[in-house]
């Protein structure tokens, strides 16, 4: 019997100790370790701070600084980040969505993450124009073959010519004939004031005049006035602009590119041809040389040289303003007198610029005209170079010496 009750004893104590161990599992972990005593430190209690960085590498953000190009929206800015519009706002101080070309904001993104394919991509094309920009900086020149040191070009095509005399002063692939792209916006503008248009007339932009523009910054319905179309044409290389123009015309816009080929013509521009009045169409061909000629001839109307030296214009549309920013850098850069000039892209035709310039100290006009450059930023420089290296030797070709572009 004693025997009996000592069993039962056991089994009691055996289920009583299973239990606790399945109710009370932190007593039995908690004897593998002494208790911390009372004179020990203790941790302080501490709240997280939300300001403070994650150590989780997905939480971690980066303040990053982004330029607004031209003809960006607060929207595709945002999604480009994978952020909120309302915290793009918010983060900038904003009362809407309005933006406008080349301001700054600042955009808290996340970072730890791996860079998906386009950043990638992304990040390789920016590491190759900066080694593009730096390479163009730099002027580079040669001996020619009477050993004097002339420019050594990395353009397709260039001149430097003097439109008072006529005299080419430097030139290379000059008289090839090559894709000119929105430089054609030029004789556009020369052919629409032949004339004398009401600047103030109002016009309605259809939907031929933005379909597949490339770039613009009307919208089928706006009502713009004639001059606004000129600024944007000129300022903005504006094709939407260039094909309103051209449809308003008395020509309307199939004549209007006949009377474009007919002024080439006249003007004695034998080896250029237009295709449409935008130069999105690589069709519209013609040579440096006679490029130079022309920019020459169109910066002598007041009317489009005042255009042409602009930095930027507002075009306003019913309530909404729209600043526009030149395309040509020597424009906004400010530092070397432009008297006019125009800027083209397409693929096919490569970076050109047309200018017409005048040296330092009331020199003399020059014409410089690049065509074909490898990038953007490189068109600039190499008409700085060239610009410079004339300078140098204006003593020589001017009977005075005169002071360089800056850098």
């Amino acid at each position: 019997m004693t025997r009996a009750r000592l069993r039962r004893n056991v089994r009691l104590i055996c289920a009583l100790g299973a239990l606790l161990t399945v109710v009370l599992p932190g007593v039995t972990r908690g004897q593998t370790t002494p208790p911390r005593g009372p004179s020990e430190r203790q941790p302080a209690l501490t709240l997280p701070d939300p300001a403070a960085p994650s150590s989780s590498p997905a939480d971690r953000t980066s303040r990053l600084t982004h330029v607004v190009r031209s003809g960006e929206t607060l929207s595709a800015i945002a999604r480009r980040y994978g952020v909120a519009v309302a915290s793009v706002r918010e983060w900038n101080g904003l009362q809407g969505n309005g933006i406008r070309a080349g301001q700054r904001l600042t955009v808290y993104a996340r970072g730890g993450a791996r860079p998906t394919r386009t950043a990638s991509r992304r990040a390789a094309r920016a590491a190759a124009q900066a080694r593009a920009l730096r390479e163009a900086q730099e002027p580079r020149y040669k001996l020619d073959e009477t050993g004097a040191v002339v420019p050594d070009l990395r353009a397709e095509a260039a001149i430097i010519y003097n439109p008072e005399t006529g005299q080419v002063l430097w030139e290379e692939n000059a008289q090839d004939q090559r894709s000119i792209a929105s430089i054609t916006k030029v004789m556009t503008a020369a052919v629409f004031l032949e004339d004398n248009p009401d600047l103030l007339r109002e016009v309605v932009i259809q939907r031929a005049d933005v379909y597949r523009a490339s770039t613009t910054h009307l919208r089928a319905g706006y009502k713009v006035i004639v001059e606004d179309l000129l600024h944007l044409l000129l300022i903005a290389s504006d094709n939407a602009a260039a094909r309103a123009l051209a449809r308003i015309s008395p020509h309307g816009s199939a004549g209007f590119v006949g009377r474009m080929n007919e002024k080439a013509a006249e003007l004695g521009l034998t080896n250029t041809y237009y295709a449409d009045p935008s130069g999105l169409l690589s069709a519209n061909v013609s040579t440096a040389y006679e490029m130079a000629r022309l920019i020459a001839y169109v910066a002598s109307d007041h009317r489009l040289a005042a255009i042409m030296q602009k930095p930027e214009h507002i075009v306003t549309v019913g309530r909404r303003r729209i600043t526009v920013h030149s395309t040509n850098q020597l424009v906004m850069k400010g530092d070397v007198d432009v008297l006019g000039g125009k800027t083209g892209f397409i693929r096919k035709a490569g970076y050109c610029l047309a200018t017409l310039l005048r040296l330092p100290q009331g020199g003399p006009q020059i014409a410089v005209v690049v065509l074909g450059a490898k990038s953007n930023a490189g068109r600039f420089w190499e008409t700085r170079h060239l610009f410079n290296w004339l300078a140098s030797r204006a003593n020589d070709l001017f009977g005075a010496p005169l002071e360089a572009a800056g850098n």
